[in-house]
This record gives C-alpha cells, structure tokens and sequence, in this order.
C-alpha cells in the first residue's frame, strides 16, 4: 500500500516558521471570524476542524466560545506540534489529532459543527468528494458543515499573490463546491458570502446534514 501524501500547512516543511506571521500580515484571522460567526458554535457544541494546519481557527473558536469542545485535524504533523503550543501557551484545553479529511478518524455522529478553512481547493477531486462524505458522516442530526475556500469566481485572480496561490493549489468554482456538498447527502448547500482578497476571491458555503 502506497504512503499517503499531504501538502503541509506552509506548502514546504522550511517555509511552516513564517506561516503565522504570513497569515498575519495578509489578515487570514478576519476570514477564520467570519467563519466563526457563520457556524454559530454554542456552549457545549462539539466541533472539529478539518485541515487546521497550526490551529489558528480552532484556537479562536475555543477562545469566542470556551465550552465548546474543539478539535483540529490535520495530515501535517509539524504543524500540529505548533497547534498544541500555540494551544498550550492560549490556555485553551483542546484537541489537535493527526489525520486526514478522506478518512476521519472517528466514529458516526461525532460533531455538531465541521470547519474547513482554506483547505478544500487542495484536495483532488476524489478526494474533496471523499472528504465531503466524511463530513457528513461524522455529523449529528442537524449538524452543519461551515466552509471557506478560494473560487475561480468570473474571472483570472488579480494581483501577483492572488495568482501564485491559484497557479500552486488551484481554486474551484461555487458550483463546483455546492453540486459536490449536494452529491455527498448535505441538505441545501448554500453559497453565503464571498469578498475579495489580496489572495483573491474567497467565498462561505454552508450545508446542513438533515437524515
């Protein structure tokens, strides 16, 4: 059996130092916020993050709601010995595990809530179908998938960083991501907002797992 490969947090091993400050700069915790205040997490709510890299949106998730239960996720074990730091050192009491969207490790009807954050365009198309139906898997009746990602929008992505990161890691469009929420089994998935970035056109989906 071949090993399973992942793109880690940073894109390269070297460059998962200046992650963060990168993030930083380009005001990436605006984008985790709004995602926050989509997904309406509420006290006891249990909530995994798929793909969290070094854990910036499921620390600020425990931080806005602290009973919560909060789980991040993620192939890259580099970065998830940053995540448990950074977790440490905020004095938030949650879980970072290794693992990977196409095959979550746990058990059916799991979660209240699953976040992805600018994780999906990475994902080949088999796997991003693999990863939706995981999703659903893991949710509780009435639990909600809250999703943001880069999407080709109308048109080329402007600016030179907008169009490196679309060149590396791709993007798709929003009929893409909502006819896939569709196919895994999600109740009306939806498009609910989108803005332009410095890293081009990023959009919120929402999608509800009603049996």
């Amino acid at each position: 059996m071949s090993k399973r490969t992942y793109l880690p947090a940073a894109g390269s091993d070297w460059l998962l130092p200046f992650y963060d400050p990168f993030t930083r700069l380009l005001g990436v915790e605006v984008v985790h916020r709004q995602l926050i205040e989509q997904a309406g997490i509420r006290p006891g709510d249990r909530v995994l993050e798929i793909g969290c890299g070094t854990g910036n949106l499921s620390i600020l998730a425990k931080r806005l709601q602290p009973t919560a239960e909060i789980i991040g996720m993620d192939p890259d074990p580099k970065a998830l010995i940053r995540a448990r730091r950074k977790a440490e050192c905020a004095g938030a009491a949650m879980h970072f595990d290794q693992g990977f969207s196409e095959g979550l490790p746990y058990p059916d009807g799991s979660f209240d809530k699953v976040l992805s954050a600018l994780m999906f365009h990475h994902l080949q198309p088999d796997a991003k179908k693999l990863a939706l139906l995981e999703t659903r898997r893991v949710l509780r009746s009435a639990g909600s998938l809250h999703l943001v990602d880069f999407s080709a929008g109308n048109g080329r992505p402007h600016g030179f960083l907008a169009r490196l990161v679309h060149h590396r890691h791709g993007s798709q469009s929003d009929d893409t991501v909502i006819a896939l929420m569709r196919e895994a089994g999600f109740h009306e998935p939806r498009e609910l907002a989108h803005q332009a970035h410095i890293l081009g056109r990023i959009t919120y989906y929402g999608a509800d797992f009603i049996p």
